[in-house]
């Protein structure tokens, strides 16, 4: 479902060995009751850029992934998305695990990977959670979990 991130592909946002799942079904993602979670925060780019430059960061962000785009707004996008993306997302757009930063180029989207999905992502962020398992689990089933979803998305 959009906005829960499939378990069956090898898509992993912050990394997908063992020792790195654990992390996150132990401590959750952005969670407010565990110092442990992983956290990472996209801002709202509504409050930086101006309709035109979303538009055009927009477009050229689904270029990346062959969707379906405007040519004339790639250039310009290209720049906005070098002076506003690349510390998360990296230079090439492939992501950055260690920020929990998506791979733009794969096609793979949490949200919808259409230019209306990207849009919306650019101008109000998203704020996906999950909450830490560490004290509703006991250490033996979060391992348990652990090896159980590294071997649903073929692990790494």
């Amino acid at each position: 479902a959009k906005g829960y991130p499939n378990l069956l592909d090898d898509d992993w946002l912050w990394g997908g060995d063992l020792d790195a799942i654990y992390l996150t079904v132990a401590h959750g993602i952005r969670s407010e009751t565990d110092d442990d979670t992983r956290f990472s925060e996209m801002p709202a780019f509504a409050d930086i850029l101006d309709d035109e430059e979303i538009a055009q960061v927009a477009h050229y962000i689904v270029s990346l992934s062959n969707g379906e785009h405007d040519p004339a707004l790639i250039a310009a996008g290209a720049e906005i998305y070098a002076d506003n993306c690349t510390d998360c997302h990296g230079e090439n757009a492939e992501g950055v695990r260690d920020m929990g930063a998506p791979n733009l180029r794969d096609a793979i989207w949490l949200y919808g990977g259409d230019l209306k999905a990207v849009t919306k992502t650019i101008e109000n962020s998203r704020y996906g959670q999950m909450p830490p398992w560490n004290t509703r689990l006991t250490e033996a089933q979060i391992r348990q979990v652990t090896v159980y979803v590294h071997g649903l998305g073929g692990g790494e």
